[in-house]
């Protein structure tokens, strides 16, 4: 077996370290590893010195300075992250470890494949679709946090609330929201408000930021299923502008912050009377240009009409006149038929037909009763007619106003009607016209 061309020679340990150093350089010139950070430490210098292990293994790991303005979030022990860099010895110690030039704080390796997959996977399944989401009440009646009672984005959420519409009430369900354990804490709380829950309201699921591990109970399947199956409207204010999670894709509204998902869930509270006030005031000014209107209209037709019992009377004498000439009509066309039946009754006298004759008497006996019926009916009719136009007119008569005890008061020197006060002083005579009569006064003291 031939010997490798390092053991011919005796060499240094410098000497040796520096060969495995450049043939790991070459042969592993760039290399993305996966594993859990620990045993991190920073020193003054600056740089990040940590090992990145899995179950089996472990390898130590540098960060320089430099290159941590790429990092999304700070480094800390725990977290899954996926380093790419070279692989190269430490000298002095003896140690191979890899030069980092990226480190992916977000696990873009097994947990966003673990995302993604769930995502697709709940998007085939309908959960994402648009028309089912519910809306969110204009105010609602009650809000139920599902949050940490202990973290930063409960009292951010409460601050808001507080100032945009202090009357609702919010209840607050205690969950974890990070770690084992913390999706069955949220589905749970989901499930119980919902089976209690008897008011209109709506249910803000509510954490801060983090990195795709901290998140991680909103990306779970089971918590996407509560979210779905939820009989109130869901909000999702988890994480971030920049964080997107399961819950947001399935939930009813989604809100980029906790702090905007106060203020999309609570209308504002000053902003409402505002708007009420001005509806109120155009609801005013609509009114009474509306009685305005009505006012003038009914001042056109009393000038219009004139005194309602001069038209009345001037009805009834057409009516009288139209039965005079109705009766009078009636009585030229009975003597007409009264003629000729004489002159049938003469023609038939001749040849002495006697059931002819009397025969022919009972159809003009007939046709005198038929036209005295029309006649009545015709009468009749004129009277109805008569009576609904009295009726009319005296609705829409001034004297029937007055009649329910309002009166019209004017100047007694040129009869101009009053419709303030402000058009009167002391001294001034007035007329006022009642129902029966009218009285004349004096002005003594005028109230605003």
């Amino acid at each position: 077996m031939p010997l490798s061309p390092y053991a011919a020679r005796v060499q240094t340990v410098t000497e040796l370290t520096r060969s495995i150093r450049g043939l790991l350089e070459t042969e592993f010139s760039f290399v993305t590893v996966s594993g859990e950070i620990s045993n991190l430490r920073q020193p003054f210098s600056g740089h990040c010195y940590f090992t990145l292990k899995d179950r089996e293994a472990q390898i130590r790991v540098v960060l320089f300075k430099n290159q941590q303005r790429y990092l999304d979030t700070p480094l800390q022990d725990g977290r899954q992250v996926i380093c790419r860099g070279r692989i190269s010895v430490f000298e002095p110690r003896g140690e191979y470890q890899i030069i980092a030039d990226f480190v992916d704080t977000h696990g873009t390796g097994a947990l966003q494949a673990a995302f993604d997959q769930l995502k697709k996977k709940l998007a085939d399944e309908g959960l994402f679709d648009s028309a089912r989401k519910k809306a969110l009440p204009f105010l609602p009646e009650k809000i139920f946090l599902v949050t940490s009672p202990g973290g930063a984005a409960l009292f951010d959420f409460l601050r808001i609330a507080r100032g945009r519409f202090p009357s609702v009430p919010i209840e607050i369900s205690p969950v974890r929201v990070q770690g084992e354990g913390a999706a069955e804490e949220i589905a749970r709380a989901i499930a119980a408000i919902n089976r209690r829950a008897a008011e209109d309201g709506v249910i803000v699921l509510c954490r801060g930021g983090g990195s795709l591990e901290d998140l991680w109970a909103f990306n779970e399947e089971k918590t996407a299923w509560a979210i779905f199956e939820s009989r109130l409207p869901v909000v999702s204010a988890v994480g971030h502008e920049v964080d997107f999670t399961i819950a947001d894709f399935v939930a009813d509204h989604r809100s980029p912050t906790p702090t905007a998902a106060a203020r999309d869930v609570l209308p504002d509270r000053l902003a409402l009377r505002q708007r009420v006030a001005a509806l109120a005031g155009r609801l005013r000014t609509t009114v009474n240009a509306r009685i305005d209107l009505l006012r003038r209209q009914v001042r056109f037709e009393q000038q219009r009409l004139g005194d309602p019992s001069a038209l009345l009377r001037h009805f009834r004498l057409v009516v009288d006149n139209s039965q005079l000439a109705l009766a009078g009509a009636m009585t030229t066309v009975i003597h007409r038929q009264k003629v000729r039946l004489h002159r049938m009754e003469s023609r038939l006298a001749i040849h002495n037909p006697a059931r002819q004759l009397i025969h022919r008497r009972q159809l003009v006996d007939e046709l005198a009763e038929k036209i005295m019926v029309f006649t009545r009916m015709q009468l009749e009719r004129k009277r109805q007619e008569l009576a609904r136009s009295a009726v009319l007119l005296d609705a829409v008569s001034p004297l029937a106003v007055l009649g329910r005890g309002y009166a019209i008061v004017s100047r007694a020197e040129d009869g101009r009607v009053i419709r303030s006060a402000n058009q009167t002083g002391p001294g001034e005579l007035l007329r006022i016209r009642l129902h029966e009569g009218s009285l004349v006064s004096e002005v003594k003291e005028r109230e605003e």
